[in-house]
């Protein structure tokens, strides 16, 4: 691949080479979609290595319950959707406004990895992974406009596919750098060796934020021509959500929200995985490497999979894998093959939903309302995980892991029912999303 420098036009003129582009043709992934995938590569590092410890640091060094973790834990899905609709409305108000929406937003992540080398309470990592959240609720939206508004419709889930490939490698890298920064400090207090993880996290996600301000456009173009700009009055937190008005925008926000009421959170998950098989501590960070690994694979695949058969189609597909791996964990299979086979399924579930949804909901919303578009289903899908973590850890707390984990089973086959009514096809362009 060729990354030309972003701060010129010429990016998105450039032919970046992806597989299945024949040499001479325009690539279906512009040169600013390859610029967000290396600041998402490289943030993603950052905050996957604080994800791969945190469910640990909080459980075993501080000592909260389940039900403590299940706050903290939806406060990361929680927190971020409340400012997630605001961080659309306001990028689509101007046409730079998308890069200084998203800057902020990782910005604002950089500054609070530090920070939770200071704070040991319950009360005080709430409120430090609340305003982390912040940053993330405040960039996604215009992060995911800026590809929708860089790349042509019909591939617009080949170019979400890639970005989140990158995406996925720095959640790759995330764990492993956290392993060798444990086992480099395993000489230390425990609470000192992860205060070394937060220490390099930060210095990581310094490096995301300057990639961003130096190779990212600050207005966006596709086929080297500026993107749909916002025409007459700036539109105002009201028209934003008038865009639920929308058929199609509406019933894709709904099934999103129902199917995250049942989506067990992936820190609950390893915490269930690790129990099961009674892996050591400095081994846990591994988990999540079996999940990026399988979504690294087939983030593109079924990327290009979805723009044959339907963004709506393969997202309910992704769900009905998640439901097979809820069902091998509830199963009598145990090991590490049952544990690899629930990563497969895991990561094979991100890679059929994650990019796909984003690749969906771009297809019901003008490209001047992308920004509020993707906030709307974003946000609704996180205050549904949120939810989903906060109930799951009373329940386990209650009833214990297996059974909390049976009810929701149950309840994600029911949701899936309804959301496929919810998508199935009906007339209008916008049943090829």
């Amino acid at each position: 691949m060729y990354l030309a420098d972003a701060r010129s036009t010429k990016s998105d003129r450039a032919a970046a080479v992806v597989p299945g582009t024949r040499p001479g043709r325009r690539a279906a992934v512009p040169g600013t979609v390859l610029a967000l995938g290396a600041v998402s590569l490289v943030t993603d590092v950052s905050s996957e290595m604080v994800s791969a410890v945190l469910p640990l640091y909080v459980v075993t060094a501080l000592g909260l319950s389940p039900l403590g973790f299940g706050l903290l834990d939806g406060i990361n899905n929680g927190v971020g959707a409340l400012v997630r609709l605001l961080g659309g409305h306001f990028a689509d108000r101007g046409g730079r406004g998308h890069k200084l929406v998203a800057g902020l937003g990782y910005g604002l992540s950089a500054l609070c990895k530090p920070l939770l080398l200071l704070v040991h309470t319950l009360p005080l990592i709430g409120a430090v992974l609340a305003v982390d959240r912040t940053g993330k609720g405040l960039r996604t939206a215009p992060r995911d406009a800026m590809i929708s508004l860089a790349t042509a419709p019909e591939h617009r889930g080949r170019a979400f596919g890639v970005h989140r490939a990158m995406d996925t490698t720095g959640a790759l890298i995330g764990p492993l750098l956290a392993f060798a920064v444990l086992r480099i400090a395993d000489d230390r207090t425990e609470r000192s060796s992860y205060g070394a993880v937060f220490t390099v996290s930060g210095c990581v996600a310094v490096l995301g934020v300057l990639l961003l301000v130096l190779f990212v456009p600050a207005r966006i173009t596709r086929d080297g021509r500026p993107a749909s700009a916002p025409a007459g009055p700036r539109p105002t937190l009201r028209d934003a959500l008038a865009l639920l008005s929308r058929p199609a925008l509406r019933r894709l926000t709904l099934a999103a929200v129902l199917l995250g009421l049942t989506t067990v959170s992936d820190s609950f998950l390893y915490l269930l995985l690790q129990r099961q098989l009674d892996l050591p501590a400095h081994l846990f960070p591994l988990l999540p490497l079996g999940t990026a690994a399988v979504f690294l694979l087939l983030a593109v695949p079924l990327g290009l999979a979805a723009d044959r058969i339907g963004r709506r189609t393969l997202f309910l597909l992704g769900h009905a894998v998640l439901l097979g791996g809820y069902a091998v964990v509830l199963s009598p299979l145990r090991g590490l093959p049952a544990a690899a086979l629930v990563l497969l399924l895991h990561g094979t579930f991100y890679a059929a939903t994650d990019g796909v949804l984003a690749a969906a909901t771009a297809a019901t919303v003008p490209d001047d309302r992308q920004g509020a578009g993707q906030a709307l289903v974003g946000t609704g899908q996180a205050l549904a995980r949120f939810t989903c973590s906060l109930a799951f850890g009373a329940a386990w707390s209650v009833w214990g892991p297996r059974p909390a984990l049976a009810v929701t089973a149950a309840a994600l086959a029911a949701t899936a029912l309804a959301a496929t009514r919810l998508l199935r096809p009906t007339t209008g362009p916008a049943d090829t999303a």
